[in-house]
């Protein structure tokens, strides 16, 4: 017997409600994007745009099911853009 391929298929349901997540976190950023909160701006940004990411990362782009290689290969790029990021917000801010 030929044993079945592990698919990573979602049923619709799932998908619609990271659809719907997807939009609600838009409607977010573009209501936070009207109000002033001064220095922490770029960071609430920041941090709903990282949001985003990671629900397309997860779901559409099946990181959820891949291996943790990929997994820890991922999250270093993440880590090492964020100390890049860093390093800009050190340079403007010391200018």
């Amino acid at each position: 017997m030929e044993k079945k391929p592990d698919t990573h298929i979602f049923d619709y349901k799932t998908l619609a409600a990271v659809l719907c997540g997807l939009l609600i976190l838009t409607a977010i950023t573009v209501g936070v994007s009207c109000v002033d909160f001064g220095k922490l701006n770029v960071w609430i940004a920041l941090f709903i745009a990282s949001l985003k990411g990671s629900l397309v990362l997860l779901f559409f782009m099946h990181l959820k099911y891949e291996s943790r290689v990929l997994v820890y290969s991922f999250l270093s790029t993440l880590f090492f853009l964020g100390i890049m990021i860093s390093f800009m917000f050190w340079d403007v801010g010391f200018r």
